[in-house]
Formats: C-alpha cells, structure tokens, sequence
C-alpha cells in the first residue's frame, strides 16, 4: 500500500487504505461523459489526508469513520489540489 503524502499528480495505479473522515454535500452530474452523483470526500491515513471523489452508490455506500481501500485509482489535479478517484478502473473496498 502507498502512503498519501506519498501521491502525486497524474499518478495511475493507486492502491492506498485509509479512514473517511469528511465527506461533503452530494452533486447531481450530467454531461456527455457521466451522469449520476458525485460527493467529495476527505481520506486520511497517518501521513496525511487527501479528497477523494466518490461516485454514484459508493455516495451511499461509505459511511464517515470507514476504513476502506482504494484499489486502482488515481490522482488528478483539481482546482489546485490533489483529488483522489476510484475512476472507470478502480473500486473503493469497505474494510471495516
């Protein structure tokens, strides 16, 4: 497993565990490339803490206070941050 401060941007391939420690309102999206809900979450581990995009039933699915693990992700850059996603490849794991 990969620690946060450890991620950078445009990095592919992310397998990294952590708690949900925030999470955010949830968006409705609807474009050419997606169309469901979106919410921003904020994942932490003990080097450090990053947002995470959760999608669709995942929205539902982890709860704050999870543990889970990101399988396959990636980080991007957005509006000047690092932003952790599951993506079209990834999954977020429920550990406990």
């Amino acid at each position: 497993n990969m620690k946060i401060s450890e991620l950078g941007i445009n990095q592919g391939r992310v397998e990294v565990e952590g708690i949900i420690v925030k999470k955010r309102s949830l968006r409705r999206v609807e474009n050419e490339k997606f169309k469901g809900i979106v919410q921003e979450a904020v994942l932490k581990d003990d080097s450090g803490e990053i947002k995470i995009t959760l999608w669709n039933e995942d929205c539902e699915k982890i709860k704050e206070g999870d543990k889970v693990k990101l399988v396959n992700g990636f980080v991007k850059e957005f509006q000047g941050e690092k932003q952790l996603s599951a993506g079209k490849f990834g999954r977020i794991e429920k550990i406990s």
